[in-house]
């Protein structure tokens, strides 16, 4: 999920400016809207990963990119949330807790320290690089495998870069890239971290004056499609193999790098 689109500044002060928007879709925007909800809901759940990126941008053709920050990550939210959930007994508590530490710890320095000190391009590069790597790391070197309790790193790491960048997915997978964890492993672990990250920001966005009432009714219909797209998508993973499990995972990590790509051209030439 990355969405940077201000760069003269910091990301909250753009927040504060517009974040106060009111959504009113047309029955087929809304419907449009809603079936990219569905399917990026379905991938995230068949790969822990690209659905949210696909998400936010399919919903920004129809949606303004103002509040749409908000509205996504209430999305995201149930998305991960129902994941979590349904493959509960899968979920490691000595990697999450670690990770949700240092989440919370990144998110609240990078708000109050950080916005202001390191670059939307800083942080959109140092994500391509982990990416590259994980893709196409020659097999002479090492997995990312780290230890449970090293996932501190990671969250602080993921909690920053949600503020300044918005990235989540494309940093977790590469984490995630790894044949020592099943498939059901990946996608529960990865959705309690993505959940967690996403909770920090709503105090935020309450503090800066998004009205999340006042687009109430738009957000549960989104947050419905994506609880039954998400309870397929969890039904689907316990179909596909493990082999092609980790295929379609490798293809949603390289479309996270195209579009993070995309976004660093599109900084450049502004």
């Amino acid at each position: 999920m990355v969405y940077v689109t201000y760069i003269n500044g910091s990301i909250y002060d753009w927040i504060v400016k517009q974040a106060m928007d009111v959504i009113s879709l047309s029955t087929s925007t809304l419907a449009l809207s809603t079936l990219v909800v569905v399917l990026a809901s379905v991938l995230s759940s068949l790969t822990g990963s690209a659905g949210g990126i696909l998400m936010f941008t399919g919903m920004s053709i129809f949606i303004p990119v103002r509040p749409l920050i908000a509205i996504h990550a209430s999305i995201q939210i149930v998305g991960n949330g129902i994941r979590a959930w349904l493959l509960r007994r899968e979920v490691s508590v000595k990697m999450c807790i670690p990770f949700c530490f240092g989440a919370l710890i990144g998110a609240a320095l990078t708000t109050r320290l950080l916005v202001e000190l390191v670059s939307d391009l800083f942080a959109l590069y140092l994500l391509l690089l982990l990416i590259v790597y994980t893709l196409f790391r020659p097999k002479k070197l090492p997995m990312l495998k780290i230890k449970d309790k090293s996932f501190f790193w990671v969250g602080l790491a993921a909690g920053s870069l949600g503020i300044i960048a918005g990235a989540v997915d494309p940093l977790l997978t590469a984490f995630f890239m790894r044949d020592d964890l099943s498939k059901e492993s990946i996608v529960a672990n990865k959705s309690i971290m993505q959940l967690f990250v996403h909770l920090t920001k709503i105090p935020a966005f309450l503090y800066l004056g998004f009205s999340f009432s006042d687009n109430a009714g738009l957000i549960i219909i989104f947050a419905v499609a994506a609880f039954l797209a998400t309870k397929l998508g969890v039904f689907l993973l316990t179909k596909v193999n493990t082999a092609l499990f980790l295929r379609l995972m490798w293809w949603a990590l390289f479309i996270s790098g195209g579009q993070l790509t995309y976004q660093i051209i599109t900084l450049h030439l502004q």
